[in-house]
């Protein structure tokens, strides 16, 4: 459960808000009542920032996997295009 500090409070309670945020979760702090910044533990962090999926295991995955694609092109030359 997000709880919401007052930046005094985060400043003098630093130890406690770190370990609300390993048990409950991100935890705002605020500054002049405007939410400021959050903080979240390690792990919390690396779940939003861990990559999905690199790109070779996207196409991989694709539907379209396997599939011989068509990808020649024709030797015809160009058109003429006034300009």
């Amino acid at each position: 459960m997000k709880k919401t500090w007052k930046l005094q409070d985060a400043k003098n309670r630093f130890s406690n808000l770190v370990n609300e945020a390993q048990k409950e979760g991100p935890q705002v702090v605020t500054r002049r009542g405007i939410e400021a910044v959050i903080v979240l533990s390690m792990n919390d962090y690396r779940k939003i920032t861990k990559r999905k999926t690199n790109l070779v295991d996207f196409f991989r995955k694709s539907p379209l996997y396997g599939i011989k694609l068509d990808i020649d092109r024709s030797k015809e030359p160009s058109r003429k295009v006034e300009l």
